[in-house]
């Protein structure tokens, strides 16, 4: 009788898997992209004066150069899993005032990076995010 029970398929044992068990997902360093971000900034804006209306087109090529930059550090310091989003903003500084929020809605692997950079001419902001895929 003992025979019968162990032979029925509500007591067998599962079959075993030599498959490896799946690999964590990945993680994005955002500390290493905040410092690179703010050298970034610094380095790249730290003389720069706002332009007249025959050079803006320096503004267009600031802000393409800091967000393909900023992007492919971001691909270098984690090339898979994520998208990317890079929106950099540089406006005249005139002493103004401003405010920013920002609401998000995501998993807790998904990341934000904000800097900000500003001389006696313009301000600039480069927010980047790391959204797992």
């Amino acid at each position: 009788m003992a025979s019968s029970l162990s032979s029925s398929a509500g007591f067998r044992s599962p079959p075993r898997s030599d498959a490896p068990s799946p690999s964590p997902r990945p993680t994005f360093d955002s500390d290493l992209l905040k410092v690179y971000t703010k050298t970034l900034l610094s380095t790249t804006l730290h003389s720069a004066v706002w332009p007249d209306l025959k050079e803006r087109d320096k503004v267009k090529a600031w802000m393409k150069e800091i967000g393909d930059r900023v992007k492919t550090r971001m691909l270098e310091i984690q090339p898979t899993g994520f998208k990317y989003i890079v929106l950099t903003q540089i406006n005249e500084n005139l002493g103004q005032g401003g405010r920013a929020d920002m609401v998000c809605h995501w998993e807790d692997s998904d990341v934000v990076v904000q800097e900000m950079f500003s001389n006696d001419s313009l301000i600039c902001i480069c927010i980047a995010f790391a959204i797992r895929s």
